[in-house]
């Protein structure tokens, strides 16, 4: 038998035939009226859904974001040069979906799952839609486990439990991403996963994020989801969503996830956009109607799963700036009423050095304090009482006049307090090592330290914890008598001559 045999030919060709599935196929095909800045004006599909993907004639996907009566506005993900008038639109029947699973972490990737730090292509064993809806009251159980994010000024004052929403608000370059960031570095030697999403940051940004996990060793247990600010503004719209169904992922096999959403401030300013040039109608400051029902559909996807689906916890920490302190402006205003709390950044503070620049007067968290180890909690007790009063004698004491001696030692432990606070970033604290400052403070041992002392006791403190066996104790619980007195002779041991 020669290679080109005719027969052998005609045997091939029979066989390929025969396995050819036969049958009708459903092809629903439209035109591209016109394109401009992302987005198509499509007609010819009369039976498309919202959200539903389209293929463009070159093979760029897009999905439907508005339906009107002749056409539908449909928003491009990829090359958008590509798209001209005429071309042809085939819709799929499917909605946006997104690879999950464990084999995302560790890797950067677009809102649609595809790699880009050139470690080659990412097989996952199932795509999910980026657009899910949020677990039902009866599949949600409380907020009960604490989500320790390694910062003193949170953790102790502002506690946050695992399935809790905590707004990061503040100007900008006030510390949002640091923050956020250390809560990341804190889960990389715990049970829980992370998944970052930048929204139209700074290539610059993001390359110090994504460096800053690396070389702390975070990244390998971190999905980071990029939408940068030259993507498309589909791209950026989409990204929180396809963030966080990844992470839903990670929760809904009954591990424990935290999302950080980089920021939805730029993520509201790239739907009103998409709404403008889909002609919706404006409403306050141009957004759209739907506004909030955005950002409350997306932010109520995290939650703690109830015992039956198997007690997996999301927890969201979404990113807002603000201009010039403003609280009260508009989206800032709805993701505060769609959150747990907030944890509000002071320019003023951040400027005069006192790192993470916590608002303490501003910032609440609503859930979190019932999931705060009991150990810290109960040394923190009047920690935010006593530091609001400090923070009010200090403006007063600036109109001069000498304060009584009750005055003066209440200044020292507000000025104790606020060194503590202080923290430099990417260094997270243990619990530990939180504890024990906190009882250092509340048992004035602090109290007429200068904060360069009290930043030298801080650095020698996990050593010394260490050193005495004290780090491994259950801090989940009371602290015992003996393990408290153990705790502040230790403490002892760390201050300087003169104040023994």
């Amino acid at each position: 038998m020669t290679p080109n045999d005719p027969d052998e030919w005609l045997d091939r060709s029979l066989e390929a035939i025969a396995r050819a599935p036969l049958g009708p196929v459903v092809r629903r095909s439209g035109r591209v009226e016109r394109v401009s800045d992302g987005v198509a004006m499509v007609s010819g599909l009369p039976e498309a859904r919202a959200g539903e993907r389209l293929v463009f004639e070159g093979g760029q996907s897009g999905f439907v974001h508005v339906l009107d009566e002749e056409t539908l506005a449909a928003v491009l993900l990829d090359d958008i040069a590509g798209v001209a008038q005429g071309d042809a639109v085939t819709g799929t029947g499917d909605v946006m979906r997104v690879p999950v699973g464990p084999e995302l972490l560790g890797r950067i990737v677009d809102p649609l799952g595809r790699p880009l730090d050139g470690l080659g292509p990412i097989t996952t064993s199932a795509k999910h839609p980026v657009e899910r809806p949020a677990p039902a009251i009866i599949d949600r159980a409380a907020v009960v486990e604490p989500m320790q994010t390694g910062t003193l000024v949170v953790d102790a004052l502002f506690a946050l439990g695992r399935g809790q929403r905590e707004l990061i608000v503040g100007d900008r370059a006030t510390g949002k991403t640091t923050l956020a960031l250390d809560t990341i570095l804190n889960q990389k030697d715990g049970d829980v996963t992370s998944v970052y999403v930048a929204i139209g940051q700074k290539t610059s940004s993001v390359e110090r994020v994504i460096e800053t996990l690396r070389r702390n060793g975070a990244l390998a247990r971190t999905i980071v989801v990029v939408a940068g600010p030259s993507t498309p503004p589909g791209m950026q719209w989409l990204a929180p969503f396809a963030g966080m169904t990844m992470a839903e992922e990670l929760r809904d096999t009954g591990g424990h996830a935290l999302i950080v959403l980089d920021d939805l401030t730029r993520h509201a300013a790239s739907h009103r956009e998409l709404a403008l040039l889909t002609r919706q109608t404006p409403g306050r400051e141009a957004y759209p109607g739907d506004i909030f029902y955005l950002h409350a559909r997306l932010l109520e996807r995290a939650a703690r799963l109830s015992d039956a689906l198997g007690s997996g916890t999301l927890t969201a920490l979404p990113i807002a700036e603000t201009d010039a302190g403003n609280l009260a402006a508009f989206i800032p205003t709805n993701l505060i009423s769609i959150t747990d709390g907030q944890i509000a950044l002071d320019a003023k503070l951040f400027n005069r050095g006192q790192k993470p620049a916590v608002d303490v007067g501003t910032s609440v968290s609503r859930v979190g304090g019932k999931t705060q180890a009991r150990s810290l909690r109960d040394a923190a007790e009047s920690m935010r009482l006593d530091y609001a009063q400090f923070l009010e004698l200090e403006i007063f004491t600036r109109f001069g006049g000498m304060p009584d001696t009750r005055v003066k030692a209440q200044l020292a432990r507000g000025r104790a307090v606020r060194a503590v606070l202080a923290q430099i970033q990417h260094a997270p604290l243990r619990l530990a090592d939180e504890v024990a400052l906190v009882l250092a403070v509340q048992t004035g041992l602090l109290d007429g330290l200068e904060p360069a002392q009290i930043d030298a006791l801080r650095a020698a403190l996990p050593d010394a914890l260490d050193a005495a066996g004290l780090s491994g104790a259950d801090f989940s619980a009371t602290l015992s008598k003996g393990l408290h007195d153990q705790i502040v002779e230790c403490l002892k041991g760390l201050l300087p001559e003169p104040s023994k």
